[in-house]
């Protein structure tokens, strides 16, 4: 499972978490390409390099120009309607939108709260509302691309002191980020600065799933840092680790849902299920069930974890016709699997192969694989099967699958 882990020992930022993304693989043009799918426009996104106190890190401002002031001056992305609209009505994948409205509904409730208001009151004027949607989709972007599946962050660091903001002086952490870092530990340290922005802990906030020490099941792979706007006597920068955390070990909050439907057009079914498989869930199936008034109906039930849970939800009520469902949680437990490249006389054959605690469960060919095989050759699907085991049998013969 590709994992993420932040190490927040100088605070965190929208712009730092871009800076962070980009060092460790995220492609600069990749980034610009998916942001220039936004209707927003009037900005400069530049990134360099930089060096804090001998560690070399990438930051990313995002500066207003000139074409930003001819729109007129009350910019249209401000409530959090007009936020959510601009993301809607982008090309962006359903994911990074998700993940985008996720941490800008935290972001404009947080502000709310503070100020007592309603969330619709609250406009980016804190935050920026170019620079905010620019840290917020870029992230959501960049977590999208790495195919990120969760995210842990140490204690954060925020700085202590005051800040100076339109009301006058706040205390640091500002209210906004205080709300948003319920539930996550951080801590004052010596920096009179603002270390955490609103924009950080919304992120954190929306989208992670453990705090503190570094997991012990974490290997880290990949290595980056994204520089923030200080200069400090601390290196003022994001430490992120890509890594990977053994699936085995993972116990996700993991949910059944299901809707009994008696009065669904059946060609709809394979194409919700197409849908939901789509949006990463870990399995959906059918079951043909008698409900009252002796009428036959079809169960549909989709295994997720919790963090599509609501996307499942809105799916299902949209593209089927039922009015009611349940969902509840469970218990899974899974094999390690890896694909292997077979040879067989006729062609390349690949075979997945799972583990559980080190042992060998199960081989199994790729169906598709061996039936091009079975198909171009004229020879029984079954013998293609057959060979392929045998020839991955060979390959592994010992009780543990080969480390790549």
């Amino acid at each position: 499972m590709k994992t993420l882990y932040l190490d927040c020992f100088s605070g965190i930022s929208g712009n730092m978490l871009l800076g962070a993304l980009l060092h460790v693989g995220l492609p600069e043009e990749v980034l610009r390409k998916n942001l220039s799918l936004l209707p927003v426009h009037g900005y400069d996104l530049i990134v360099t390099e930089v060096n804090k106190c001998g560690i070399s890190a990438i930051y990313v401002d995002v500066k207003l120009n000139d074409d930003h002031h001819h729109h007129d001056d009350h910019d249209h992305h401000r409530h959090l309607s007009d936020v959510f609209q601009i993301i809607d009505d982008s090309r962006l994948s359903p994911k990074v939108k998700a993940d985008s409205k996720k941490i800008f509904l935290l972001l404009a409730q947080a502000e709310a709260k503070v100020h007592g208001v309603g969330v619709e009151e609250i406009h980016f004027h804190e935050v920026g509302a170019v620079d905010a949607i620019v840290d917020i989709v870029g992230t959501a972007i960049g977590l999208d691309y790495l195919g990120i599946q969760a995210i842990y962050t140490s204690a954060l660091q925020v700085g202590k002191g005051f800040v100076k903001c339109a009301h006058g002086l706040m205390p640091i952490p500002a209210p906004a980020t205080a709300e948003l870092l319920k539930n996550i530990p951080y801590y004052s340290g010596e920096t009179s600065k603002e270390l955490v922005t609103p924009t950080g802990a919304a992120v954190i906030a929306a989208l992670s799933t453990g705090h503190g020490n570094m997991p012990a099941n974490f290997l880290s792979k990949t290595i980056g840092y994204g520089a923030g706007t200080w200069d400090l006597e601390i290196p003022n920068v994001l430490r992120m680790h890509v890594g990977e955390i053994k699936e085995e070990s993972v116990i996700a909050k993991t949910f059944v849902v299901e809707a009994n439907i008696d009065d669904l057009n059946p060609q709809i079914y394979p194409y919700v299920m197409d849908k939901l498989l789509k949006m990463g869930v870990f399995d959906v199936w059918l079951t043909p069930i008698i409900m009252k008034k002796n009428r036959s109906a079809t169960m549909l039930s989709v295994l997720v974890n919790d963090s599509l849970l609501d996307q499942v939800i809105a799916l299902i009520f949209e593209q089927t016709s039922t009015i009611g469902l349940r969902y509840y949680a469970t218990e899974r437990k899974i094999a390690m699997r890896e694909m292997i490249d077979v040879k067989l006389p006729w062609g390349k054959v690949k075979v997945k192969v799972s583990a559980y605690e080190g042992k060998i469960c199960s081989i199994t060919p790729e169906y598709e694989d061996c039936k091009i095989i079975a198909d171009e050759y004229k020879i029984p699907l079954k013998k293609v099967q057959q060979a392929a085991l045998e020839t991955a049998s060979i390959i592994i013969k010992g009780d543990a699958i080969p480390e790549t």
